[in-house]
């Protein structure tokens, strides 16, 4: 006679708790940006005595600055293969650039947002990039 679940499947204790349980955080497989925003504000939260909030500013200004001129210097990399690996994209980087600005009063066209990323006009990146 064969045996059948009539519950919900469950699945084996863990002994070992992942990333973001460690930090008191329980997250989805692929968090959000909102949620991995708020996974590093747990982690800043519990690390407060090493920055303060002005130096953490600074310090993930300058982790952005970093990236877009990694981006600038990697022009071998095409944008898909970087949406398809990473989830995200140059232009994402301008977009989200334009939504903070936005939420700070600040108007910034998407082609302006795009040339602070891609460090020249996008047009002129697609002509002498993109394959």
């Amino acid at each position: 006679m064969e045996r059948r679940r009539t519950g919900p499947r469950q699945e084996p204790q863990r002994k070992e708790r992942d990333e973001g349980e460690a930090w008191g955080v329980k997250e989805s497989p692929a968090p959000s940006m909102t949620s991995a925003t708020s996974l590093v504000s747990v982690r800043v939260a519990r690390h407060k005595s090493v920055m303060d909030d002005s130096t953490r500013t600074e310090v993930e200004a300058a982790v952005f600055r970093r990236l877009v001129q990694h981006f600038r210097e990697r022009t071998d990399v095409q944008n898909i293969d970087v949406m398809n690996l990473a989830g995200f994209c140059r232009n994402c980087l301008a977009k989200w650039y334009g939504a903070a600005a936005a939420e700070r009063g600040v108007e910034l066209a998407d082609a302006e947002a795009r040339e602070l990323v891609y460090g020249m006009p996008y047009t002129d990146w697609k002509a002498k990039h993109q394959k």
